[in-house]
């Protein structure tokens, strides 16, 4: 149904230029980029109906906006929302950093980011490296195993759950939690889902208060912990922030790294040429993770809206317009990158933009890059083979995020 509705929203669009943007069709939802390449060369700046908002495809384009925040801002409420998009918003105490516009993201993420620091992150190399071992060693038939069920799910919930001081022995929960988080900051989801994701965050909530009193009487050295003690200029996490904070490290440190392993293993598999040069050389796998990132970004679409009248490179907008930044369109633009659709770990690296750009940009990544990496030298370095079961895996429809639903595959023990 949802699909459907999708369809004809898009349809004057498809009349007017040719080419429209439906990213929960089963075309594009396989592979979205003939069509992000469609509308960068005939439309590249133009409005949705179906998102609600000016969608950008060009890199130029898209980096002006992500690195502006006094023009762009995050929070939605400071956009023309549909009745439908209104009611789905959460209620607004559990607003996390990630749609909050400054000055209450710059307090709440000073408050957090030395915890994902590049410094602090390099530590955690020994627990990642411990977890994807056992997840690895917990595969009983390697000729027939799903790898986004076997690894790339549980290792970022099973090492985000450490990190904030979370019963590891609960990942299952999690993964289930962040799941239904992520689909909340969907533009366009149902009832059912947008329940679903309610009772998620009341569940979480009753689940994580007792840990962050826990640790008010008995700190420990884990993010919980950090949170409680964490003071900026005087100020500190409230009960409320400090719940809403969890939630989203929770939420966006799993989804976007499995996401990235997913797609990253996927891309390798569809180039054995790369695949083998990483074997021989094992020394590339951190450039092959940022040129895997912009190929095939976790995340798809980033919104914005307009808190002033402006332009973007001549294109003129209007305080309230929603934009959409389309990352997979940006990532492979051919002004900015040659030959963009071809995985070339010789590239400049991370002048992508699937991490984002400017004072939103991803506070896990320092964490998601440490995963994919070592998820990459761990699997290459325990299979001699690894060899897709499917030629074409399925995705999970979605117009943020990009990641499969399944990824079967055939290995043969080193």
């Amino acid at each position: 149904m949802q699909s459907a509705v999708a369809g004809a929203l898009v349809l004057p669009e498809r009349w007017q230029r040719g080419v429209a943007y439906n990213p929960l069709s089963l075309r594009t939802v396989r592979n979205p980029y003939p069509v992000l390449a469609a509308l960068r060369a005939r439309a590249p700046v133009h409005r949705s109906r179906l998102l609600n908002a000016w969608v950008f495809t060009r890199y130029a384009d898209a980096e002006v906006i992500l690195r502006d925040h006094r023009r762009f801002g995050n929070d939605p409420r400071k956009g023309m929302l549909a009745p439908l998009q209104r009611a789905m918003l959460p209620p607004a105490h559990e607003f996390s950093m990630l749609v909050l516009d400054p000055p209450d993201h710059t307090r709440l993420r000073a408050l957090v980011r030395d915890a994902f620091a590049p410094r602090a992150v390099s530590a955690l190399e020994s627990r990642v490296r411990g977890t994807m071992r056992t997840l690895l060693d917990d595969i009983r038939d390697p000729s027939s195993f799903d790898l986004m069920e076997a690894v790339a799910r549980p290792l970022p919930v099973i090492v985000i759950a450490g990190v904030l001081g979370l019963p590891a022995g609960d990942w299952p929960r999690f993964k289930v939690w962040s799941a239904q988080r992520a689909r909340l900051l969907e533009p366009r989801i149902g009832w059912r889902e947008g329940w679903a994701g309610r009772r998620m965050s009341r569940a979480f909530a009753a689940y994580v208060r007792p840990i962050i009193a826990e640790r008010r009487a008995a700190p420990r050295d884990d993010i919980v912990g950090t949170l409680v003690r964490a003071r900026e200029n005087g100020a500190q996490l409230s009960e409320r922030e400090t719940v809403n904070m969890l939630r989203l490290l929770l939420a966006a440190g799993s989804e976007t790294a499995a996401n990235l392993i997913g797609n990253g293993v996927l891309a390798l598999l569809r180039h054995p040429g790369q695949l083998q040069r990483l074997r021989e050389d094992p020394a590339l796998i951190p450039s092959a993770v940022e040129e895997l990132l912009r190929y095939d970004p976790p995340v798809q679409t980033d919104f914005r809206r307009v808190l002033v009248d402006c332009e973007v490179n001549g294109f003129r907008l209007r305080k309230r317009d929603n934009v959409a930044v389309l990352l997979g369109a940006a990532n492979r633009d051919p002004e900015k990158f040659e030959n963009p659709d071809r995985v070339d770990f010789g590239r400049d690296q991370r002048s992508h933009l699937s991490f984002g750009s400017g004072i939103h940009y991803c506070l896990g990544a320092p964490l998601a890059r440490l995963q994919g990496r070592i998820a990459l030298e761990m699997l290459l370095e325990r299979f001699r083979s690894i060899r897709l079961l499917q030629d074409r895996p399925r995705y999970r429809p979605s117009v943020i995020m990009r990641g499969l639903e399944s990824l079967p595959v055939r290995c043969r023990r080193a």
